[in-house]
């Protein structure tokens, strides 16, 4: 049997697996408590000071009717990466067999996984998860959500999601704008729950896929996984995504990565008016991670040099953030 066909007859317990051990496939579900903002601060998770200011000031200056940086309702466009930015992306890796990139998981090779890129990725889903319907793989993803635990934390990823993030989103829809996730992550596993966890419905969700058949059976009809890719949601991909699916430049992009960096090009870089670039950078190792230049998953290093020239936002998380997840102590202002 063939490497594609002996990994696309994989049993349901070792996908279930596989999803675990993808930086894509980190979730986590959204806290009423982080959307619960006072009229006197929109960001109570955030430390006041330049990072939170900025982001104040942007909205202010487009949302001021008749000011000179006024945007209308239907141009406030915000794109969002998912991994690294809204939740955590640095998970626990299991087994998986055959060729490289899939051998690199078995080997615990983790330069050589990252060096295929979300290409190599996408690859192991495409393997992993063809000869099964949507549905069927919808609900592969809820099973996984409803008993994945994370390494570290011992902690369901539907509880790893970043309490001042969900806090921005909330804050820039009641501003008037509409948000989105351009994602490097599979765009069928991320739709069934991000209207429940960001607030940010399916038809909002841009990321990678994988080709899909349409068929009739018994009187039904179904779309049918294939074990090809269809479209890499990352890079430069992300801003022929954002254009294909929503039609309209984002005055406002946020990521946390290189993968990120002709996302927030395309966002700030060219174009009139006023515009926001935002780059989260993980400097916690206690509540969360310490990471940049040197990762194997969501490195910063091209992106976080090009922030200081084109005058993106960069957040410090250790000092910009007072809480990072729903399930921390808020520390003393920084």
């Amino acid at each position: 049997m063939s490497p594609t066909k002996h990994l696309a007859n994989l049993d349901r317990r070792v996908l279930l697996s596989s999803l675990a051990m993808l930086p894509l496939f980190s979730a986590s579900l959204r806290s009423k408590s982080a959307l619960a903002q006072t009229q006197s601060d929109p960001l109570p998770s955030w430390n006041e000071g330049a990072t939170k200011a900025s982001i104040l000031d942007f909205v202010a200056r487009v949302t001021t009717q008749g000011g000179p940086f006024f945007v209308p309702v239907e141009q406030r466009i915000a794109t969002f990466d998912n991994d690294g930015t809204l939740w955590i992306e640095q998970p626990m890796y299991v087994q998986l067999k055959t060729k490289q990139p899939f051998a690199a998981v078995l080997d615990g090779d983790m330069k050589a996984l990252a060096a295929s890129g979300e290409k190599g990725l996408v690859e192991i889903i495409a393997v992993t998860h063809a000869g099964m319907t949507t549905a069927e793989f919808e609900m592969i993803t809820s099973d996984w959500l409803a008993t994945a635990r994370d390494h570290r934390f011992k902690r369901p990823y539907t509880e790893l999601v970043y309490l001042p993030m969900l806090e921005l989103l909330a804050y820039l829809r009641a501003s008037g704008f509409k948000t989105f996730i351009a994602s490097g992550g599979g765009i069928e596993f991320m739709r069934p729950w991000t209207e429940r966890i960001y607030g940010i419905p399916p038809e909002q969700v841009i990321g990678s896929s994988i080709k899909t058949r349409f068929e009739m059976k018994d009187g039904a009809s179904t779309l049918f996984r294939l074990p090809d890719i269809n479209f890499i949601d990352d890079k430069t991909g992300k801003p022929i995504g954002i254009n294909e699916h929503i039609g309209r430049r984002p005055i406002a992009a946020f990521g946390n990565s290189d993968g990120d960096l002709e996302m927030l090009q395309w966002a700030t870089l060219g174009a009139p008016g006023a515009r926001f670039g935002l780059i989260v950078h993980h400097t916690d190792a206690e509540r969360e991670y310490a990471y940049d230049r040197h990762s194997h998953f969501g490195r910063l290093d091209v992106a976080l040099d090009a922030a200081a020239v084109n005058n993106w936002t960069v957040v410090n998380m250790k000092n910009d953030w007072k809480r990072i997840f729903a399930f921390d102590q808020a520390g003393p202002p920084r």
